[in-house]
């Protein structure tokens, strides 16, 4: 049985502690003991720092006390673990770095902290953050709280089981290709990919280089809507150290008339087919919104049948230093010799399938510059035109994933299915991902909504919307 506060957002936490009636140890002492129950089975958890968070209660409570209390005040997260937090781990699930130790906060990491928040943990990623699956050869695979035999997602799949399974109300996700969104959708809860450049990435390892720091964007998981907007104020703005950075100001998610909305409704993105549950969901979504007066409309862009070309090409051309690199290889020859005796041995190698895939195949683009500039330029026409579609008074509706939560190691084949959330990267724009109830199998389903540059809180508004008319997160039953 769930305790009731592993089932409350953030700012509830945070109002009925700065109303004293219910204290920070409380409602850290509640997460720890959730934490404890659910990890032996997800196997979320990098490292914890329960003690530390215990006594951070101990000095909320007490500024409580003395009536001094900021907007997240006492209340547990956790975070990601390629973002530095003082002192934790930070591998970035690289067997090289499995001792590596974050010298100090990252700049959301302390924002968050400045907040009032207190870090529990920090949780699993994939490889150096490349992969939909959560695994590497230091922590081992997590597992989705709905069925540990499917995956969580990735990078940030770690942070979406704690969330999915009750054990956070709150957490730091970091997507540069759907890794906060596809670990929301597939455990369940609430994500949101930020408009290019609102949040600094300081902190996180590895970091994107050049125009690819406004496609790496730093956000929030939840389970519960009203903590999306409340978490992006306190971590966005420059911070004078990510370049990428950009003063961008934040509306407020009430202000959005829903009856004035026009809705795109998107069925895919037509390379790869989408499930018929998903493809219900999204259109009761679609339905919903227009019994409150949107106009919905049907749309489609055959730019989207190339979104896996379009994002490999904008993000490897502005990319210098490779992912074999950052592996630890000089050359994708000395990949192609690890990949052949990880064939050989598996347990043996100190690196995951997925990473050396990805360090074998990276150069691919760049070895075929006329269809890497052809892609880029396709690229730049779809941003163009959809930026002129999307305003501050449309959203468009497009699925998370062709399928619910797939078994671990399906994703391997065919390995493309995360173009659904990648595309939305290279054209920086702000993507809720809305949980909308379980599927037959108990599997939870949900639908991207894609806002206008610069009105993260328009995609917001319509997921608090979309929680009220379908219930949002719902506890696994069986955690």
């Amino acid at each position: 049985m769930i305790d009731s506060l592993c089932t409350r957002s953030a700012i509830w936490l945070a109002r009925e502690i700065r109303e004293r009636r219910l204290s920070s140890r409380e409602a850290v002492d509640a997460h720890i003991r959730r934490i404890e129950r659910v990890n032996p089975v997800i196997n979320a958890v990098t490292e914890e720092r329960f003690a530390a968070a215990r006594a951070e209660a101990a000095a909320a409570d007490e500024r409580i006390s003395r009536g001094d209390a900021r907007p997240f005040e006492g209340v547990p997260c956790t975070i990601k673990e390629c973002y530095g937090l003082e002192g934790m781990l930070m591998t970035a699930g690289l067997w090289a770095r499995r001792e590596h130790r974050a010298p100090a906060d990252g700049t959301a990491v302390a924002r968050l902290r400045a907040a009032g928040a207190i870090p529990l943990a920090v949780s699993n990623v994939s490889e150096l953050m490349m992969w939909m699956e959560t695994s590497n050869k230091i922590f081992g695979r997590t597992n989705n709280p709905y069925d540990p035999t499917r995956i969580v997602g990735g990078s940030s799949g770690g942070e979406g089981a704690l969330v999915g399974a009750g054990a956070s109300p709150i957490g730091l996700g970091g997507d540069i290709g759907g890794s906060i969104r596809m670990p929301a959708f597939f455990n369940g809860v609430f994500g949101h990919k930020p408009t290019g450049g609102l949040v600094p990435a300081t902190g996180h390892w590895p970091m994107a280089e050049n125009d690819a720091r406004r496609y790496l964007t730093t956000g929030p998981i939840a389970r519960r809507a009203e903590d999306l907007m409340p978490f992006l104020r306190a971590i966005a703005g420059p911070d004078g150290i990510d370049g990428g950075c950009r003063e961008i100001p934040l509306a407020d998610p009430a202000t959005v008339d829903l009856s004035q909305l026009t809705v795109y409704d998107v069925e895919g993105s037509f390379a790869i087919a989408v499930a018929d549950d998903l493809k219900a969901a999204q259109k009761d979504a679609a339905a919903h919104l227009a019994s409150l007066g949107a106009r919905v409309v049907p749309f489609r862009h055959a730019g989207f049948k190339r979104s896996i070309e379009i994002w490999s090409a904008m993000l490897g051309h502005q990319t210098e230093t490779s992912f074999a690199g950052n592996l630890g290889f000089a050359s994708t020859g000395a990949v192609a010799r690890e990949l052949v005796r990880f064939i050989a041995s598996p347990r043996r190698s100190r690196y995951t399938l997925p990473a050396l895939l990805v360090g074998l195949v990276e150069d691919v683009g760049a070895a075929l510059p006329a269809l890497e500039r052809r892609a880029i330029e396709a690229g730049h026409r779809l941003k163009a035109e959809l930026h002129a579609t999307l305003g501050p008074r449309a959203v468009l509706l497009y699925p998370p994933y062709p399928t619910v939560a797939p078994k671990h190691h399906k994703p391997l084949w065919p390995p493309f299915n995360w173009q659904y959330t990648a595309i939305w990267n290279v054209m920086e724009l702000p993507v809720t991902q809305v949980p909308l109830g379980l599927n037959a199998e108990g599997l939870p389903l949900g639908v991207q909504v894609v806002g206008g540059s610069g009105q993260d809180h328009v995609p917001i508004a319509v997921a608090l919307e979309l929680e009220r008319r379908f219930g949002g997160w719902v506890p696994p039953p069986s955690l």
